[in-house]
């Protein structure tokens, strides 16, 4: 562990000279001189030690513009780190909005590499330091009081939302590939997102010091401990901006939030819900890609759309420029299928073209605790393979078996269906077992019956009486899918997936039932043709 942070740094700074290009730069301008407990990298570039909340040091850098007249103030942004990235993760970002006249204070969050203290999890200590780093940089740079912003990607998208909630100083916020709901991210349906989870655990204990809390909540989770249930869930909450949003309104920051229509660590579907909340100005941006895969390039340097859009947003609501980032649709999306935008006037509008509803007729029966081989990939990896070569998980749906998978198909389609929004499955089940955990997948079939997966959804439920049925609503992700002419559509449910843990006693059975008193059907949100 110890020998962990002076390789960071290394590699830290080979890192940073080669996103900001500094050998060519420095040929271009005089150097700096460094504070005393600064570190000059480039002429604009320092790194500092950065007081945070509690007595601890974060790890932090500093871009300035090139050229600041004395007296003059800038605008400030301030970036907070990603989980599991050190405090030159925004660097290419940062010189290019210093370019553009910006101050702005990148740093590692508390626990990770080289900040002080333990990882929090967005915790109190983590929003009291965005304050604290705020303070610093107003006594200590020529940042504006009266415009701030913040931003940041993943967990620094969280601790921002958090953030706005508690400091009304700042205006603008830019979360990206981020959380608003942390239950409804990793527990959505009741059911914990092992991948996701075992994923973050890892990266905290890899590259940080997770604390006592964290490492509880680890354990329970990917345990299962059910006694521990609603003290997770109240942990997950506070943890939320979700459930601060009253706050956030109350002091009006513009929010722009990006995400991926497959993140399989932050799903958009509590993203969404959170921005239909919102009041003040705001923005909602979805692509296809994976977690942070969306603005992934712009972080190295390269052309990113999403980054230019952040730019703009602060430039709006930081500087009062007039670039029409307010008078665009609020709504932007980009399908699966396509690289155009589509604007919107709000979430609800996205499906405006009405829904079909596919009926699931008759009973299915199936045995739990066998993968029938629909899945819904890999986390990190499926919908990537998705976003760069259109090749989401597929699944062979006329050899899917039957007794451990329920299928029903949709006639084909004579005209292209472009799905936008969140399907919705209505069913009832009845369980032998009180406990169990079903998984529910859209696909697209084609001619010779190959499906591409559109979405997909856990469901789990606890404490059911055996033999006696129970109605289910279950929201997949929200998508932008297009289905070919000649296409189907199949909605498959079966009861093991590994992006999930299930809870499916042994020797358990499902049966999926059509009531005529209450039918089950899948309504598939369209866009207008």
């Amino acid at each position: 562990m110890k020998a962990r942070p002076t390789t960071a740094a290394a590699v830290a700074a080979l890192l940073a000279a080669t996103a900001l290009g500094l050998a060519s730069h420095q040929a271009q301008a005089a150097p700096a001189t460094p504070a005393p407990s600064a570190r000059a990298a480039s002429p604009e570039l320092r790194f500092h030690d950065i007081p945070g909340s509690g007595g601890i040091t974060l790890k932090g850098n500093v871009f300035t513009p090139v050229g600041a007249e004395p007296g003059r103030k800038y605008p400030l942004i301030v970036l907070p780190g990603s989980w599991g990235l050190p405090q030159i993760e925004y660097v290419a970002q940062a010189r290019k909005l210093a370019d553009s006249g910006y101050v702005v204070v990148g740093y590692a969050s508390r626990g990770f590499w080289l900040s002080g203290g333990e990882i929090e999890t967005a915790g109190p200590a983590d929003i009291a330091d965005v304050s604290a780093v705020i303070d610093w940089a107003l006594a200590t740079t020529p940042a504006d009081p009266g415009r701030i912003g913040l931003g940041g990607v993943s967990y620094g998208a969280g601790i921002s939302l958090l953030a706005s909630a508690h400091d009304p100083r700042v205006k603008a916020v830019v979360a990206l590939s981020g959380w608003a709901d942390l239950i409804e991210s990793i527990y959505s349906g009741r059911t914990e997102h092992r991948q996701a989870a075992g994923l973050l655990g890892a990266t905290g204990y890899l590259t940080g010091r997770p604390g006592p809390e964290l490492r509880q909540i680890l354990n329970d989770f990917l345990g299962s401990n059910l006694d521990r249930e609603q003290a997770m869930i109240d942990w997950g909450k506070k943890r939320s901006a979700s459930e601060q949003i009253d706050r956030i309104n109350a002091n009006a920051p513009a929010v722009m939030l990006g995400n991926a229509w497959g993140d399989t660590v932050f799903p958009p579907n509590q993203y969404t819900k959170f921005f239909e909340g919102l009041t003040g100005p705001k923005r909602l941006e979805l692509r296809p890609g994976d977690h942070a895969t969306a603005e992934g390039t712009g972080l190295l340097g390269l052309p990113n759309d999403t980054w230019t859009n952040a730019h703009r947003w602060f430039d709006r609501y930081l500087r009062d420029d007039r670039n029409g980032v307010d008078t665009e649709a609020p709504v932007q999306i980009k399908s699966r299928s396509d690289n155009g935008y589509e604007g919107y006037a709000d979430w609800q509008a996205v499906g405006s073209g009405g829904t079909e509803r596919i009926p699931l007729d008759g009973s299915e029966h199936v045995f739990a605790n066998v993968d029938s081989g629909a899945d819904a990939g890999v986390v990190m990896l499926s919908s990537v393979l998705d976003q760069f070569f259109k090749a989401p998980p597929v699944a062979s749906i006329p050899l899917l078996p039957r007794s451990f998978a329920a299928v029903w198909q949709s006639g084909r389609h004579p005209q292209e269906r472009r799905i936008r929004g969140t399907v919705r499955l209505h069913t009832t089940v009845t369980p032998t077992k009180g406990d169990g955990t079903f998984v529910a997948y859209l696909y697209d079939v084609g001619p010779l019956g190959l499906g591409k997966l559109v979405s997909n959804a856990p469901y789990t439920f606890h404490g059911r009486t055996p033999g006696q049925s129970f109605g289910v609503d279950l929201d997949l992700f929200s998508t932008a899918y297009d289905v070919p002419a000649g296409h189907r559509l199949a909605l498959v449910v079966d009861t093991v997936d590994p992006l999930y843990i299930e809870h499916n006693p042994a020797g358990a059975q499902l049966t999926f039932s059509s009531p005529g008193t209450d039918p089950s059907y899948v309504s598939v949100p369209l866009r207008e043709q």
